[in-house]
């Protein structure tokens, strides 16, 4: 997010879509630079279509935390399932599941980098990734990912940006593959 600005300056930016909630100080400096750009922005959507695919936003209910907060998007592609879950944590994981009937999904990016606070041994076995994607900066100084975190995907393969570097997964000819890029 410390980068937005930077981003929206430097790209062609259409549409932003923010999570639920208040909007913070990062978000309001952001805001000023969209509406002096015209591009328009949402909050707290719950779904957006992209061509004839669905993007579900997963929401449940406003957390107190900018964290839980976090705008958590579930897609299925060509009979496969995709979770994103941003930096959301244990309690909005229960709350997904108490809300939603999701299960088995074939793509995870892991909650909150791989933190303790996120990807409860509940969630995950009830979620049951084949794969499990954590966005993760080497020798980060808060040692993301949690080892316990680790040791609850261990039935999933993990891909962390910290080791592979980009992972990119394709469906080709109905068939999940996936590619990493050294960092």
């Amino acid at each position: 997010m410390g980068e937005a600005i930077n981003l929206v300056n430097n790209f062609k930016i259409e549409k932003v879509i923010f999570n639920c909630g208040e909007f913070n100080e990062l978000e309001q400096d952001l805001i000023k630079v969209f509406d002096k750009k015209k591009i328009p922005y949402y909050s707290c959507i719950k779904e957006l279509n992209i061509d004839n695919r669905k993007l579900y936003f997963l929401q449940t209910k406003e957390y107190d935390n900018e964290n839980d907060n976090s705008n958590v998007i579930y897609i299925e592609l060509d009979g496969y399932n995709f979770m994103f879950m941003g930096d959301s944590g244990i309690e909005k994981e229960k709350d997904i599941l108490d809300k939603y009937n999701i299960s088995d999904i074939d793509v995870l990016k892991v909650g909150h980098h791989g933190s303790k606070t996120s990807s409860s041994i509940e969630f995950i076995n009830e979620i049951n990734p084949k794969y499990s994607i954590i966005s993760v900066g080497k020798n980060n100084r808060y040692g993301h990912p949690n080892k316990e975190v680790l040791e609850s995907l261990k039935e999933s393969k993990i891909y962390r940006t910290d080791e592979d570097g980009s992972i990119m997964f394709k469906i080709k000819n109905s068939k999940l593959k996936n590619e990493t890029f050294s960092p």
